[in-house]
């Protein structure tokens, strides 16, 4: 007897339902994704007991008519490719011609349609393995899938399923994927014959806030980049509405919802700089390639994908996303549309390396003298806010608690973390000028001396060139003894000592190259940290307008270096609810 037999189909059957149905939320995804190559303007997705019990999809797509009905149920069947050339630059969302198969071996499926081109609908059923004919049936233009009874002749597979409550919030998030990616679509979705979401037709941004609610929509910052056969559209959410987890983090490529390592990768490193800790961001983001510069087939599931030129595709994500999350609070952040040279460093010009080396916060009321006046705010009516416009922070007011600066801009009240706003300014500086290598240094009158350890003074005296191109000069004046000579000019204000010391720590932890490159972020952060204007500090009126001015001109600045937002607007009419006026 051969040792090596030929399986039945059934079994090869199931075997591959086993990659392609690992759960309901799985048909879903299947089901779903036919109606909208069928063209459906109109899909309700019916579900008893999370999907376990029975999936029902209705759509009013193009149908099938009654000769291909029982081709929809075979093995590697499909309309939507004929050739290798088809498949490499493939659009569908399905192309293989396996799922409703693989579906049918697990579960007992009815298939009703009726194609636009022809007069009635017909019905076929499936159940192990055996396809009835066509039956003649009752039915409109578009195409009913029933899926009763999942994994009932395969018990084992049954049994990994989770509550129903568990398997029906998979399927909501698979019908929410493929909401995001159709606004012109219509999708209901019933449980348990509850209705559970409708989303009707919309434009992009009302079918994401429709989708992921209004939080969401308010924070989220639109962009849209192109780059030769690239082209990325979307919306970020802001870094103020970061999540504890990933969950809402949605990523297409030619209109598929993928979960792709390389995006992923693009994405955490755009938001580095506003996003710190155990923070996730959130996203909504499409981007288009040429289908030949993309691989679908490489999972039977096909949210896995490979791109042909992998670094192209990341930096000009990377970019897109920075680009859009880096906009100034003078700038209007809801639009990117600028195309981006993938591949390429964002430029700093010359002037702005000029800007990196300002002068620190004790000499602001110098600088403000380039900046208009503040008008007399007090006593303005609320409606002559001719003087505030094109001054999206507006004038400052008066400094609270020495703490937060108060400002009326042309919408109402600006609240301002003056710590966490410096901190992000400086620490955008210190990024500048160290890329360009033009770390300008403020030599101390009278040298800052600490106690060190001999590793601390091991550490100045080799790693010395590293010192120097971060704007110290650190020289041993004994075993245990160190002396801060010069400071980067913009941290004249902060303790050297203190400074320095978090400097060494750095250095001697992680190694020079270390703390240059991948370390760089933290090490600029900390030194931001210490030279940002403190708590308790008292401002003048000019200073705080200069510091709103710099707020303005800085990428970022709606973010501390920890990610915390750094100013909040109340509008007047936030105000008036608060006194309730207008009741």
């Amino acid at each position: 007897m051969p040792a090596i037999r030929l399986l039945p189909d059934t079994l090869i059957s199931q075997i591959a339902a086993g990659e392609v149905v690992e759960r309901p939320a799985s048909v879903v995804k299947e089901l779903v994704e036919n109606s909208l190559d069928a063209g459906a303007t109109d899909i309700h997705i019916v579900l008893e007991e999370g999907g376990i019990r029975q999936i029902r999809v209705v759509d009013n797509g193009a149908g099938i008519g009654k000769d291909d009905l029982p081709l929809a149920f075979a093995r590697h069947a499909t309309s939507k490719i004929a050739s290798l050339e088809d498949l490499e630059q493939v659009r569908s969302l399905g192309f293989r011609g396996e799922a409703l198969a693989s579906i049918a071996s697990v579960s007992r499926v009815t298939l009703s349609s009726r194609a636009a081109s022809e007069d009635r609908a017909y019905t076929a059923i499936a159940e192990d393995g055996r396809i009835g004919s066509p039956e003649p049936a009752a039915h409109p233009v578009g195409t009913t899938v029933e899926v009763s009874d999942l994994y009932y002749n395969t018990p084992a597979r049954r049994k990994f399923l989770k509550s129903d409550a568990t398997e029906f919030a998979h399927c909501e998030d698979v019908v929410t994927r493929a909401a995001l990616s159709r606004p012109e679509v219509t999708f209901t979705l019933r449980h348990n014959g509850r209705v559970v979401a409708r989303m009707a037709p919309a434009n992009f941004a009302q079918r994401v806030e429709s989708a992921l609610g209004s939080e969401f929509a308010q924070s989220m910052r639109s962009l849209d980049a192109n780059a030769s056969s690239l082209k990325v559209c979307g919306f970020a959410g802001s870094p103020s509405y970061s999540r504890s987890s990933r969950d809402n983090q949605f990523t297409y490529v030619n209109g598929r919802f993928v979960r792709d390592k390389l995006l992923s990768h693009a994405l955490r490193e755009a938001y580095r700089d506003v996003l710190h800790g155990d923070r996730h961001p959130a996203y909504v983001l499409f981007l288009d390639i040429d289908p030949r510069g993309v691989d679908v087939n490489v999972h039977p599931a096909k949210t896995e994908i490979r791109f042909r030129d992998a670094r192209a595709v990341h930096q000009f994500v990377f970019h897109a996303v920075a680009k859009s999350l880096a906009a100034a609070p003078g700038e209007a952040p809801a639009s990117v549309a600028t195309p981006i040279a993938y591949g390429l460093s964002p430029e700093v010009s010359a002037g702005q390396a000029a800007l990196s080396l300002a002068q620190p916060m004790a000499s602001y009321s110098a600088r403000f003298a380039r900046y208009p006046q503040e008008p007399a705010t007090a006593g303005m009516a609320p409606g002559a806010a001719q003087p505030l416009q094109g001054l999206p922070l507006g004038y400052a007011i008066a400094q609270l608690h020495g703490i937060y600066i108060l400002a009326q801009n042309a919408q109402g009240l600006v609240l301002v973390d003056m710590h966490a706003a410096h901190e992000r300014i400086l620490y955008e500086k210190l990024k500048s000028a160290l890329d360009a290598r033009t770390m300008n240094t403020q030599k101390l009158l009278i040298p800052s001396t600490f106690h060190a350890d001999r590793i601390d003074v091991a550490t100045v005296e080799e790693h010395g060139e590293t010192l120097n191109l971060l704007g110290f000069d650190v020289a041993a004046i004994s075993p245990f003894a160190l002396a801060v000579r010069a400071v980067p000019a913009m941290l004249a204000d902060a303790d050297p000592a203190e400074v320095a010391r978090a400097l060494l720590r750095d250095v001697r932890e992680y190694g020079a190259s270390r703390v240059l490159t991948e370390r760089r972020d933290e090490l600029l952060g900390t030194m931001a940290c210490h030279g940002a204007v403190r708590a308790n500090r008292t401002l003048t009126i000019p200073e705080m307008n200069a510091l709103l001015r710099e707020m303005e001109e800085t990428e970022r600045a709606g973010q501390c270096n920890h990610g915390r937002p750094t100013w909040y607007q109340m509008s007047l009419q936030d105000l008036d609810k608060l006194f309730l006026r207008g009741r």
